[in-house]
């Protein structure tokens, strides 16, 4: 099974119950500041979600692994594209 698809099912099956539970479909009669947390829910996991996505973004940028032994080969292969390029009249 794909990610896409398993997030796709988690959040099919997350918004099932959190419809059923704010409709009051399954018969449950839930205590006022239950509903009070229940229908901004969506809301705050969303916001939550793009807090979580923000910071793994901010880590890998910060931890990023610098590969020091393939710079001269690319500061090599730069160096050859531009020439070549240079022969084909292109202008730096």
């Amino acid at each position: 099974m794909k990610k896409l698809t398993q997030w796709l099912w988690g959040l099919a099956l997350l918004g099932s119950a959190w419809a059923a539970l704010t409709t009051g479909a399954l018969g449950l009669e839930l205590p006022f500041p239950c509903q009070e947390v229940l229908w901004p829910l969506p809301a705050y996991l969303l916001v939550a979600a793009g807090c979580y996505a923000l910071g793994t973004v901010g880590y890998r940028v910060a931890t990023f692994h610098h590969c020091e032994d393939a710079a001269p080969e690319l500061q090599s292969q730069i160096l050859e594209a531009r020439a070549d390029l240079a022969r084909r009249g292109l202008r730096f």
